[in-house]
């Protein structure tokens, strides 16, 4: 029997390294937001779901929940997505994935959600990246436990994660510092919604 798989994507942050939010850059015509939901989807996860924050814009094909701590970092977006999806008693597992990697792939997607693992992690070249796909065993205690700008790395490093690796049909590689935004993307300016700090 098939698992029920939801995607997650963690979108709330204000790209400080950046020069602005990720969520709404451009890239070969598509925002990099838009790209993670459609990768999401063309791997199967339903629902996709959509953590926003310093940037809140309209996400076709997904649910969006803005997470009104982003500036605390990482662990509240994560608790904002899997506390939504813990209502859902359909649902057996999620894939948590950012919203700047713009080289992940459907392909690289279904090969981490083919793994039985309750906690899996991508792999690239043998050092852990994202997505990451967690067990709904383990929903509750990350909404417990996640804080602050590490997300989820204190919890995996406290158990057992299976690596799966994707290396040959996806790149990890995020968008982290302006000289990557001159070089791939074109900005969106009319998008730039920065609500809170930064």
């Amino acid at each position: 029997m098939t698992e029920a798989t939801a995607g997650l994507v963690l979108a709330a942050g204000a790209g400080r390294r950046f020069g602005g939010p990720k969520a709404p850059v451009l890239i070969d015509g598509e925002r990099l937001v838009d790209r993670a939901v459609r990768v999401l989807r063309e791997a199967g996860c339903n629902p996709v779901v959509v953590v926003l924050g310093a940037w809140q814009g309209e996400v076709a094909h997904a649910e969006t929940l803005v997470n009104p701590d982003w500036p605390t970092g990482m662990g509240s977006s994560l608790r904002v997505g899997l506390s939504h999806l813990v209502s859902r008693a359909e649902l057996d597992r999620a894939i948590v994935t950012l919203v700047d990697l713009p080289g992940l792939t459907g392909a690289a997607v279904r090969r981490l959600m083919s793994c039985p693992a309750p906690l899996a992690v991508a792999t690239y070249q043998g050092e852990r990246g994202h997505p990451v796909l967690v067990a709904r065993e383990h929903w509750g205690p990350l909404i417990a436990t996640v804080t602050g700008d590490s997300g989820a790395r204190a919890y995996l490093s406290a158990h057992e994660v299976a690596g799966v690796e994707v290396g040959d049909i996806a790149s990890g590689d995020d968008l982290d510092v302006p000289p990557d935004r001159e070089a791939l993307v074109e900005p969106v300016h009319e998008a730039r919604d920065h609500l809170g700090p930064g």
